[in-house]
């Protein structure tokens, strides 16, 4: 019961705006905003088995790529960051320089060197997804509780094992949490390395769509991203309550929970 009202207000909104633009744009007789039906229709012509082999599973290859590549980089560097301070004094300035370059003027440079390849898209991918994970693991790392620390050293524990057991968990919730925000910012790369240089992918076909003046396959490329974007994030969030359930229990919220479904 609960989970079917949670369902329908987080429903509610995007129904509503949906029905409202299908009823505006049934009238408005725009070239630029063509008619709900008519997107639906080249939605369900063109993304329906026609264009996934060739544009959806490219763009999808990347963007896992590439953030994948991220994924790992980021959280060994931000460990051993946090946990040598000498390490993390010396890279700080580059880490610091490098993440507030965006990385879309980096395409440029990235293109002469590796082409318009995969290669490239995948790396612009990499660099703009890497530094909230760095950033995060290396701040998650910093904020282990000295007495943890201590008392792993006490009972003589191996720097592998206090690494794993103590400062990994510790610093999982900040971890997942940068790896949630450069999951978004690998999406976003992933639509402007194909915009840029690239002969498939849902990015170039929104973009040769509106040079061809096809409006409707446009905006049915624009979908695809949204549901894209929308079905990775369901999917990490289940992840992520997968992993940190132990964190949910020991900040009081999962006894909350189950209280909420006693009473309902």
């Amino acid at each position: 019961m609960r989970r079917l009202r949670h369902l329908a207000q987080e429903m509610m909104v995007p129904v509503g705006l949906v029905a409202a633009f299908g009823l505006w744009s049934a009238r408005a007789e725009s070239f630029y905003f063509p008619s709900l039906t008519r997107i639906v229709e080249r939605f369900s012509d063109v993304w329906l088995f026609d264009r996934v082999v060739p544009d959806l599973v490219p763009s999808v290859v990347r963007m896992i790529s590439g953030y994948g590549i991220a994924v790992i980089l980021g959280i060994a560097t931000g460990l051993l960051c946090g946990c040598l301070p000498t390490l993390r004094v010396g890279v700080d300035p580059i880490v610091q320089f490098m993440r507030a370059l965006p990385s879309p003027a980096l395409i440029p440079f990235v293109i002469l060197i590796l082409g318009i390849g995969d290669a490239m898209k995948v790396t612009v991918i990499f660099t703009g997804a890497l530094w909230p994970i760095l950033l995060n693991t290396m701040d998650g790392a910093m904020s282990v509780d000295e007495t943890m620390l201590d008392m792993a050293k006490t009972y003589h524990l191996p720097a592998r094992a206090r690494l794993r057991h103590v400062v990994l968990p510790a610093a999982s919730p900040r971890i997942l949490a940068g790896m949630r925000t450069s999951l978004s910012i690998a999406i976003v790369l992933m639509v402007v390395s194909e915009m840029v240089a690239s002969t498939n992918g849902v990015g170039y076909f929104v973009l040769s769509s509106q040079r061809s003046f096809a409006i409707p396959d446009m905006w049915s490329g624009i979908i695809v991203l949204g549901i894209l974007g929308y079905v990775a994030n369901i999917a990490f969030v289940r992840v992520e309550r997968q992993l940190l359930y132990w964190h949910r229990g020991a900040n009081g919220l999962a006894v909350d929970d189950t209280s909420r479904k006693l009473q309902i």
